[in-house]
């Protein structure tokens, strides 16, 4: 079976909308040139969310100050 990530390749790197420390290695929300988000959190199981995760996915947690810091930046952008 073929993966997300080997269907789907990005051709420019992703831009930083919000970060949680501004450098990126912390809880942040990136835009793609796919018209996506990639999403970089704290990783948490299905079982803990009380949520079925399907094969193939992840769940991560990200501040929602960082999230709703990322979506008024796309909704500027857009």
């Amino acid at each position: 079976m073929t993966t997300h990530e080997e269907t789907v390749a990005m051709t420019e790197e992703p831009t930083v909308l919000a970060s949680q420390c501004g450098a990126g290695s912390c809880p942040t929300v990136y835009s793609t040139d796919r018209e996506t988000v990639i999403v970089q959190g704290y990783s948490t199981t299905g079982e803990a969310a009380g949520v079925e995760v399907p094969d193939g996915e992840r769940l991560v947690e990200i501040p929602v100050d960082v999230l709703l810091a990322a979506a008024d930046k796309i909704r500027s952008q857009g």
